[in-house]
């Protein structure tokens, strides 16, 4: 069903590649690409193949959030960036909170959690992690303060919406603590919250709220405080094949047409139906079209097996172009380290043999 003026890459037609998406299920979605699976075709992973395979290209980029296109790759190792950058990629958030003075209707344990989930603007990479047992130093420990108390405002302009000073608690009330040589290393950049709006407490007159904050270095794993991302998520890319040998209807274009996502189909004069593939990764596959029998045989809809398409949402220091960078640096961490052990393993005396023997017992 491939178009020859087609603008999608030739390969993106073959149904190796396709998984089905049906009425009620979906179809074809374990991946065939291994040794033995086709019978006199040779699968085995071969890197230069591999690289003539892979393909990155960034579709849409902000100050906050990117959408990426990764192609050639299995959704077993696009699952596993995807759960580095929830999870492993490093940052820093407010661990521990000395409360001083806290007269707010808002109880200090609830103070404090609210606390550690503010995002902090601060490079994790020139901080060290820091154990239970280490004591703090200015390589392994932010400090902030928050202390604030509401007052009346004397002056206050007649008819203003505020008569107080500080009636709102922000996260751009925290002030950081130099510690050591930070004054110095953070002189360009001092540290603070990416987010300055966030509101933390509302106060009334002569309430206080006087607090020590210490943030360390942490991953998503221990807690989603210390998050990379507000979102990080991937979808196959879709595909929509007309059968030419079925034409949609011309006065049942336009219904056609409203069954994918705005753009994805193009009517033209004389109810011709066309798919904009400029647009086609806008579609949903929200399986509309199938629930109408008149258009049955008409249309396949396919998601394309090794086509993800990323989105990711920064919400701390890293910029959204650095952050799935730093989730393949966390994977070549993991990868060195197998690597490591097995080494030292194969290395040990007897190792051949443990070897042999674990053969045997699979085999039997």
């Amino acid at each position: 069903m491939a178009s020859s003026s087609s603008s999608l890459p030739p390969s993106v037609f073959n149904p190796r590649r396709h998984v089905g998406v049906n009425l009620e299920r979906v179809t074809n979605v374990t991946n065939t690409e291994y040794p033995g699976h086709y019978p006199d075709e040779d699968h085995s992973w071969d890197l230069a193949k591999f690289k003539q395979n892979l393909q990155l290209s960034v579709k849409r980029l902000s100050q906050r959030s990117i959408e990426f296109d990764l192609v050639g790759v299995d959704a077993s190792i696009a699952n596993a960036f995807r759960r580095i950058l929830i999870a492993e990629v490093p940052t820093m958030a407010i661990e521990h909170v000395y409360v001083w003075n806290n007269t707010s209707v808002i109880q200090d344990e609830v103070l404090a959690q609210r606390l550690g989930l503010i995002p902090l603007d601060v490079d994790p990479r020139m901080f060290e992690f820091r154990t239970q047992t280490d004591t703090p130093t200015d390589r392994n420990t932010l400090v902030f303060q928050l202390n604030v108390t509401c007052e009346r405002m004397k002056n206050a302009p007649r008819g203003s919406t505020s008569q107080h000073k500080h009636e709102y608690v922000r996260s751009e009330d925290l002030e950081w603590v130099p510690q050591g040589e930070q004054e110095v290393v953070f002189a360009d950049k001092p540290p603070a919250p990416t987010n300055k709006e966030i509101v933390l407490a509302k106060l009334a007159p002569g309430q206080e709220i006087n607090v020590e904050l210490h943030a360390i270095k942490g991953v998503g794993k221990e807690h989603a405080k210390w998050n990379p991302v507000a979102t990080a998520s991937y979808r196959l890319h879709p595909l929509v094949l007309l059968n030419p040998s079925k034409p949609i209807p011309p006065h049942l274009a336009d219904k056609f047409a409203k069954c994918f996502s705005p753009g994805v189909v193009r009517v033209e004069s004389g109810g011709k139906v066309s798919i904009d593939e400029r647009n086609l990764r806008k579609e949903s596959m929200s399986r509309e079209v199938l629930r109408h029998p008149e258009f049955e045989g008409c249309v396949e809809l396919k998601r394309i097996r090794d086509w993800f398409i990323f989105t990711i949402e920064s919400e701390s220091h890293y910029k959204p172009e650095e952050l799935f960078l730093e989730s393949v640096k966390v994977m070549r961490a993991k990868i060195a380290s197998v690597r490591e052990a097995a080494e030292a393993l194969i290395a040990q005396p007897g190792a051949d043999a443990r070897v042999d023997g674990d053969v045997e017992m699979a085999t039997a």
